[in-house]
């Protein structure tokens, strides 16, 4: 038994609360355990002068942990973003841009912002899960008010991470457990299965394959009741 008396199967309670920013295209407020981030999507009317003339929108994320996240005092990054910063932040790009149909988003740029209100691990698991549901939000209300014909997301996206906890694999790991983790590993499926990134590191042993194999079959599970609950929120059904 985990020290939250999780089993190594059980997820964290999960809330998504969408439309909590009045300007924002898109927004929510993602709660995973005690990790909270609030997601936005701001749209532009024009995209990136690099891609001008290729008939393709674009999509590219922010992210940050605010000063009071943690457990002491984060400084603001006012002097350049730092490498796990910037490591982070492209992945949620990356991971969203996966499922978006960047053709149909012709002459669009969406900037997705996730902005860490408490961090208790899982923050940039759940900024790409929290992402995708201020992503479409964004994306059906341009719909909606004429400026697209359809949606250019493609399928739904969600992220989850895994770790090996005293030799056994389990799901979701809060802070107490990603600290003294033996592996440590972040998953970003497509509802459809498809694999967008696996971050995998051995951090106090290494791991084979069968592990391997049992980390993913975690993140499988825990990744559709994930998008199960974006749905839900949405008012999408199968």
């Amino acid at each position: 038994m985990r020290h939250n008396s999780r089993t190594a199967e059980m997820m964290r309670s999960l809330e998504i609360i969408p439309n909590v920013n009045l300007y924002a295209e898109g927004s929510c407020i993602i709660k995973a355990g005690n990790t909270k981030v609030l997601c936005t999507a701001s749209v532009d009317r024009e995209v990136p002068a690099w891609l001008q003339g290729q008939n393709k929108g674009w999509l590219t994320a922010e992210y940050a942990l605010l000063p009071r996240s943690t457990q002491t005092r984060v400084l603001r990054e006012t002097k350049g973003v730092a490498g796990r910063t910037q490591e982070i932040q492209r992945l949620i790009g990356r991971s969203l841009r996966a499922v978006v149909d960047l053709e149909a988003l012709n002459g669009f740029n969406v900037h997705i912002d996730c902005d860490v209100l408490q961090a208790d691990g899982g923050t940039r698991t759940a900024s790409i899960s929290g992402g995708f549901v201020a992503l479409w939000l964004a994306m059906q209300k341009l719909v909606k008010e004429g400026e697209l014909p359809r949606n250019p997301v493609r399928e739904f996206v969600a992220a989850v991470s895994c770790g090996i906890i005293n030799g056994e694999p389990v799901l979701d790991l809060d802070y107490a457990e990603d600290s003294h983790a033996d592996a440590d590993t972040n998953f970003v499926l497509t509802e459809s299965g498809r694999i967008v990134e696996i971050q995998a590191t051995a951090e106090g042993a290494t791991f084979d394959e069968a592990e391997f194999n049992e980390l993913f079959r975690l993140a499988k599970h825990g990744i559709r009741q994930i998008i199960s609950a974006q749905k839900q929120i949405l008012g999408v059904t199968d």
